[in-house]
């Protein structure tokens, strides 16, 4: 179910700014009279692999802050996407509800990766207004959450959301972020310029409202951060986003050698993106000094279009 992918370029609607907010400056009173008023149901995704370690926080100050005590957030699911541990025990434990990626929409055909599970999130999850956050984050609070929605709620022109905080490493004030600056930051600036001002093109941490993501194709990788940035802005314009500071992150940084299939997968959606014949399924071979490495392409549909997502809605 793979789509072919024009050149992108970004929209030049003559309005250039993406607004800026601080995640702070959202009181959660005035968004739940903003989620009420404008008819809102708010589910929170969080796509997972082996992360029974930190999931279950997540869902529990989800519950207790958003849902228990003032309503803003209708449902936490919980995407599984293959776990060996306790994953979807602890987060269905906790709260959450819990759906397998492999057993939504299998007529489909298999996928995998981060994108194949948040494309699958748009099927299973209720909500009009989408909220995801990545399930290792180890200091996770309400902020996220609440951050990513306030421009959705509160400027009806904020059709996506990304997140942007610092990433400290071993205690210290930065270090994380390779792959952002060493492959998605030089892209942005030699292919998409006009997205430069956004801090974190890959962060995880991102909401948008249905009616938009559901007419988006998800690379099904690492590179499907990116590669809806620069669909969203395609399609609808930079006045269409919004970013958000969130404080800080902090989460499981992986060594060097572990992000060399991540940083693949992010050039080849951009570059795609930019117009370059390259395929879209498959795989590509990550070379090593005497081995490879074969790292997976797909890149599923827009939603909308698929027949059992459109009689569910």
């Amino acid at each position: 179910m793979a789509v072919p992918v024009a050149s992108v370029k970004v929209r030049d609607d003559g309005v250039t700014n993406i607004r800026d907010w601080q995640g702070q400056d959202f009181e959660i009173g005035r968004l739940v009279d903003a989620k009420v008023e404008g008819g809102h149901h708010i589910s929170v995704c969080l796509p997972a692999r082996d992360e029974a370690e930190t999931v279950g926080a997540i869902v529990s100050a989800i519950r207790a802050d958003l849902i228990d005590t003032c309503h803003l957030v209708d449902e936490v699911l919980v995407v599984d996407d293959g776990s060996t541990d306790r994953t979807r025990v602890v987060a269905a434990d906790a709260g959450a509800r819990v759906v397998v990626a492999s057993e939504v929409l299998p007529e489909c055909g298999p996928g995998q990766g981060k994108g194949e599970v948040l494309w699958k999130s748009l099927y299973a999850a209720k909500g009009d207004l989408l909220v995801f956050c990545d399930a290792d984050v180890r200091d996770f609070s309400d902020r996220f959450v609440v951050g990513l929605l306030g421009p959705l709620l509160l400027d009806a022109e904020a059709v996506f959301v990304k997140g942007f905080y610092t990433r400290p490493v071993d205690g210290g004030e930065g270090g994380g972020g390779r792959v952002t600056e060493l492959v998605a930051r030089p892209l942005i600036s030699l292919l998409f310029p006009d997205l430069g001002p956004i801090v974190q093109p890959l962060a995880g941490e991102f909401a948008g409202r249905r009616s938009v993501l559901e007419q988006m194709p998800f690379v099904g990788g690492y590179g499907v951060d990116l590669a809806l940035l620069i669909d969203v802005a395609s399609r609808f314009g930079l006045r269409s986003l919004a970013q958000v500071d969130l404080g800080s992150r902090v989460h499981r940084n992986r060594p060097l050698d572990e992000l060399g299939p991540q940083a693949l997968a992010v050039l080849h959606a951009a570059l795609r993106r930019a117009g370059v014949d390259l395929p879209s399924d498959g795989s590509i071979a990550l070379a090593f000094p005497g081995a490879s490495l074969d790292v997976p392409l797909s890149e599923r549909p827009p939603i909308a279009g698929v027949p059992a997502y459109r009689e569910a809605q």
